[in-house]
């Protein structure tokens, strides 16, 4: 079977690790063999966001010797890491020895739903979720940075049982935005209050997106307002037998 590497990202490892087996289910289930090179750290962003730029060329030459050694895709259940391996790595490297091996990583690695509806060809995984009413929530590093758009909405649609609702403005940010959210802090909550806004007024009993971060930042939203909405990982409903 063909060899995929999961990048599981560290809210996944550490917040979330059902994310992680989930994605590993949804990509054996798919045909691929899921390899975990367990020497993988932080890809960095964070590091970079801070303008701590050193920090983040450091853990990017972990990244990429060890992701270089490596054979097939290399599979992200996160749009905002893979689009930093994809479009920010190869620029932390461009002028040090790795730089090469940085741009092989960046044209192997793709996001989870990318992965499947477009280089696997895939809509349907088998999945079902009797009953399930959920709307979508697209991350903007996904969306914006890496064309991901209509593939998880397509995916979610061949899940049997699911019914899948469109919020006002679905397009527009959560607030989270990393450390936006810890630095502007006011601003980060009222972006929050109107995505959940939207979000609640769907009816919907569950929000799904691509990325832990934002689905972290909308969950803390969601149980201040003592709402039952609940939160899942694409991965996680692609799962569900």
């Amino acid at each position: 079977m063909p060899v995929v590497q999961l990048f599981v990202t560290c809210l996944v490892d550490g917040f979330a690790p059902s994310v992680g087996w989930a994605t590993t289910s949804v990509l054996e289930g798919a045909g691929q063999t899921v390899e975990f090179p367990a020497s993988q750290t932080c890809c960095g962003q964070p590091a970079l966001n801070s303008g701590l730029v050193p920090d983040a060329r450091r853990m990017a030459k972990r990244l990429v010797r060890t992701l270089d050694a490596t054979s097939g895709p290399i599979v992200v259940p996160s749009g905002s890491c893979a689009d930093m391996i994809t479009h920010h790595v190869p620029g932390l490297l461009a002028d040090t020895p790795l730089g090469p091996a940085a741009l092989r990583v960046a044209r192997r690695t793709r996001e989870l739903s990318q992965f499947l509806a477009d280089d696997l060809g895939l809509d349907d995984v088998g999945a079902s979720c009797e009953g399930c009413v959920g709307a979508y929530h697209p991350s903007c590093h996904g969306m914006r940075n890496l064309g991901v758009r209509e593939q998880p909405e397509r995916l979610l649609d061949a899940v049997a049982g699911f019914e899948r609702k469109t919020p006002a403005e679905a397009d527009q940010c959560c607030g989270f935005g990393g450390l936006f959210s810890i630095e502007m802090p006011a601003v980060s909550n009222a972006i929050l209050e109107s995505k959940l806004d939207a979000l609640e007024e769907t009816g919907a009993e569950v929000v799904v997106g691509t990325d832990m971060s934002c689905l972290i930042h909308i969950e803390g939203g969601l149980r201040r307002r003592g709402s039952e909405m609940r939160v899942m990982h694409l991965a996680e409903v692609l799962a569900s037998p």
